[in-house]
């Protein structure tokens, strides 16, 4: 019988051959959790679903969700919440994330400590932390109408989840207070790896705090700022706990985001063809997003 040549993969000019080996599980596993429920809900856009089976037959393609979709006032007004809440808690992330990691980078008594206090909300569930925030602006005894009778804001009880604007900003209050310590983890690693030798030549040469802020730590940090930017949008744009658990999309769909929006759709009116429309034009948003964002920032690096 002849011979099979066997695949020495200890021979140089066969090893990548072991490292696409290694990588099929990897590569089979992100095709079916990823890839193929992405393929099928590209597939359901294009269809007249009420309920998806995968045994049942495919029916007729249609364009009619995404026409739908396109002329629908409550699409265009999910997509302004949720540009809305995109813009407002990333920048109040950036700001106060920023802030307080330039504070704990700094030498005192109690910075270890002061250190866990930052990120602890982080560390807190997004459900856990949406139940506390709940419960501190109940309209009955919230803690936060306590405080606006004692400094005499308001005269009684406040209702935050019944007004539009007031429902609105509790969510994006909730999300900055769960979304700013990733930002200030993420800053505060930036501003380690920074030499310590280019404040020094930077004080010997006269320069302020300022100065010292603008020349030296937001350029260098700005590689780190730019991917936790990134982050923090993507989360923002597809978090759904938050204002699911606080209210649900209302009042008046004043806090309905694309996220809240693709489930009602799905799993409230089962209407999943139209719910898979709205889930594939986020995808591609939020994929012309970041790209975008990557992009500039790459740009700026050179």
């Amino acid at each position: 019988m002849p011979r099979i040549p066997s695949l020495d993969l200890a021979r140089p000019s066969r090893q990548h051959w072991l490292g696409y080996i290694l990588l099929v599980p990897a590569v089979l596993l992100v095709a079916l959790i990823i890839v193929y429920p992405l393929i099928v809900s590209l597939d359901l856009s294009f269809q007249q679903v009420k309920l998806a089976r995968l045994d049942a037959p495919r029916k007729a393609f249609t364009l009619a969700n995404y026409e739908r979709l396109f002329s629908s006032r409550d699409f265009w007004m999910a997509c302004w919440v949720t540009l809305k809440l995109t813009v407002i808690v990333t920048s109040a992330c950036l700001v106060m994330g920023l802030g307080t990691a330039l504070l704990v980078n700094n030498r005192f008594k109690g910075r270890n400590l002061a250190r866990l206090a930052v990120a602890l909300p982080w560390a807190v569930p997004e459900v856990i932390a949406t139940v506390i925030f709940a419960w501190i602006f109940d309209s009955s005894f919230g803690l936060m109408n306590w405080l606006f009778i004692r400094l005499g804001l308001a005269n009684g009880m406040i209702n935050w989840f019944s007004d539009p604007t007031a429902a609105f900003w509790v969510v994006a209050i909730t999300m900055i207070w769960k979304g700013y310590p990733f930002v200030s983890i993420m800053a505060l690693a930036g501003l380690q790896s920074i030499p310590s030798d280019f404040y020094s030549a930077a004080k010997v040469d006269g320069a302020n705090a300022f100065q010292r802020f603008r020349y030296i730590t937001l350029p260098s940090l700005m590689p780190v700022l730019g991917v936790t930017l990134v982050l923090v949008v993507l989360w923002v744009f597809r978090d759904f706990s938050i204002v699911k658990v606080l209210t649900d999309g209302g009042p008046l769909k004043a806090t309905q985001t694309l996220s809240i929006m693709t489930y009602n759709e799905a799993f409230g009116f089962f209407n999943f063809g139209y719910a898979s429309a709205i889930g594939i034009v986020t995808l591609i948003i939020c994929v012309a997003t970041s790209l975008l964002m990557l992009g500039r920032e790459t740009k700026s690096m050179y």
